[in-house]
């Protein structure tokens, strides 16, 4: 097609590679909104769900660990279940970006914009 024009049609050939890859990218935005994690704490006293993007979307609590004499107690554990499932979310979202990067050829540790 660009035949003859010298690194034209290797730059046409990088245009489609990029655009190929914001497509996927976007796509991995979709599902990593979709994807979910659970953290975790007091034993699964405290349970933090979050998507794969960190977005906080859902929070169990026990209720056995409602005493007023333990305010603290209750806070802590809560804030830790949410530290968990975030800690898991970029994990997870991380691994995803791995997945992504490797299936184009691409170094596994290569940062992309995110």
């Amino acid at each position: 097609m660009l035949k003859g024009l010298g690194g034209l049609g290797d730059m046409a050939k990088m245009m489609k590679s990029a655009q190929e890859m914001q497509s996927k990218m976007t796509d991995l935005q979709d599902d990593l909104q979709s994807i979910t994690v659970v953290g975790e704490s007091g034993a699964g006293l405290v349970k933090a769900t979050a998507t794969a993007k960190g977005e906080l979307i859902g929070l169990e609590i026990d209720p056995t660990i409602f005493d007023p004499n333990e305010k603290e107690v209750v806070e802590d554990l809560i804030l830790a279940a949410i530290k968990d499932a975030q800690l898991k979310a970029n994990d997870r979202g991380q691994q995803e970006m791995r997945r992504l990067t490797e299936a184009m050829g691409l170094p596994a540790d290569m940062k992309l914009p995110f």
